[in-house]
């Protein structure tokens, strides 16, 4: 193991609604959907129509610049419907799920041949640019963060801590393309990820984004221009493991079910592609008085009531929406039932209270305050978050290069969102600066 690295920039969000720890509710729902739009760089190609029986592992949609990565089907059943938006661009294929599940066999002699075949490369991620890993490209590292520090992220010590036996079967196999680093929390005495073989384990303490896996690269190894690296989950990681044990595409996973708006918060085990209305237990009759956030309330897709659950997600988050207005705004003196980073208000005296926050933004977009150190307080990394926001805005590519943008993705500057004073959409900018490099670079 290296030397534990400590950050001491960062920002734990105290919001309210973890989930505690339990499974509450284990089921296979009986529709699931098969979602492209949640893996970027994937161009689908559909492989199935209405009416077609499909096993769980069942490839369902082929990417159309490299055929040889497939999206398979999470369940068995009977393709019910295709759905198209503006354009007939593909964004779902609903499987009617089967009472008894049906798997399809691989063979796993050959590493990157098993992934593909079944489905598992689409859990992998490719940097710079966050996109669906190349097979033609030989990552100088394969990273993968075995703990998260997001609000009310899910416990993957509770998660996951039982499948050890899979998620080193995973690493085994990755090993073989490309060294495998995975950063484990610090703070635990002692990590169900800690005694890992095949890889070097990396002990990482601090608060938000400690977790994030770009973080850990910058620290570990930051990327270069002309550098590749590859990034899977630790679910993900699992799920490849499975596939070498059992010889199979298992992709069932526990769900943190969390938020302020939550009922009873707690694990759901599930599997991708839910739809969000197999948990209305837990929003009842508050439908369209929340938000249904398929990931973390930071850089979560907000999905809706008649969404799913994202294909690498494991949670859920049901928050309010803000839409009272407020007498006074942020003139008020007391304001003890808001959260201030800044000390703005006197909460910052109640440091141990967790807040009912919800979607109102208190305000609208304004210009950058010329203080870059006012984002670095919860960006560690070596970086200035500013800057590059400001160049990708501009579409000044030089400067972008020059300030960082190989080494993120939109959710390692979220917190720089979420304490900004002027509103920008600091995330949005850095995903518009991505696609501006992938188009030019291409």
């Amino acid at each position: 193991m290296s030397k534990s690295i400590v950050l001491k920039k960062g920002l734990d969000i105290p919001i309210s609604g973890k989930a505690s720890p339990d499974v509450s509710k284990s089921m296979v729902p009986a529709l699931v959907a098969v979602q492209p739009g949640g893996i970027k760089g994937l161009l689908p190609r559909l492989l199935v129509k209405e009416g077609d029986r499909v096993l769980c592992g069942s490839p369902v949609i082929a990417d159309k610049k490299n055929p040889d990565i497939l999206l398979t089907a999470p369940a068995s059943g009977t393709v019910k419907e295709v759905v198209r938006g503006e354009k007939r661009k593909l964004l779902a294929v609903l499987i009617e799920t089967d009472a008894l599940q049906e798997y399809a066999g691989f063979d796993t002699e050959d590493v990157k041949s098993a992934l593909l075949k079944s489905g598992l490369w689409t859990f992998l991620t490719q940097r710079p640019y966050g996109v669906l890993a190349d097979p033609a490209v030989s990552p100088k590292a394969i990273f993968v963060s075995a703990f998260h520090t997001a609000p009310l992220a899910a416990d993957l010590e509770f998660t996951l801590g039982g499948e050890v036996q899979a998620i080193q079967k995973g690493i085994d196999a990755l090993s073989k393309i490309a060294p495998v680093h995975v950063s484990i929390d610090g703070s635990l005495k002692d990590s169900a990820f800690a005694r890992l073989q095949s890889c070097t384990v990396h002990s990482f303490k601090g608060k938000h984004p400690a977790g994030n896996v770009g973080v850990q690269i910058s620290h570990i190894s930051p990327i270069q221009k002309g550098e590749t690296v590859w990034t899977v989950s630790l679910n993900g990681l699992a799920a490849i493991g499975r596939l070498f044990i059992k010889g199979r595409y298992e992709v069932r996973r526990k769900v943190a079910v969390c938020g302020p708006a939550a009922l009873q918060p707690s694990y759901v085990e599930t599997l991708p592609g839910t739809p969000v209305k197999d948990f209305a237990p837990f929003y009842g009759n508050a439908g369209d008085e929340v938000r249904i956030i398929s990931g973390d309330v930071l850089c979560g897709q907000s999905v809706g009531l008649d969404g799913y659950l994202g294909h690498d997600d494991d949670q859920l988050t049901i928050i309010h929406e803000g839409t009272d207005k407020e007498l006074l705004g942020w003139i008020r003196p007391i304001r003890y039932k808001q959260f201030s980073n800044d000390h703005s208000y006197f909460s910052w005296l109640m440091p141990w209270r967790k807040y009912d926050m919800d979607t109102n933004l208190h305000g609208g977009p304004r210009p950058f305050l010329m203080n870059d150190n006012y984002y670095s307080k919860v960006l560690p990394m070596d970086i200035y978050p500013v800057f590059l926001a400001k160049a990708c805005l501009a579409g000044d590519i030089e400067k972008m290069e020059k300030f960082g943008i190989y080494e993120v993705l939109p959710e390692d500057l979220a917190l720089c969102e979420f304490v900004d004073p002027s509103k920008n959409y600091i995330q949005d900018y850095i995903a518009r600066g991505i696609d501006l490099m992938l188009k030019e670079m291409a």
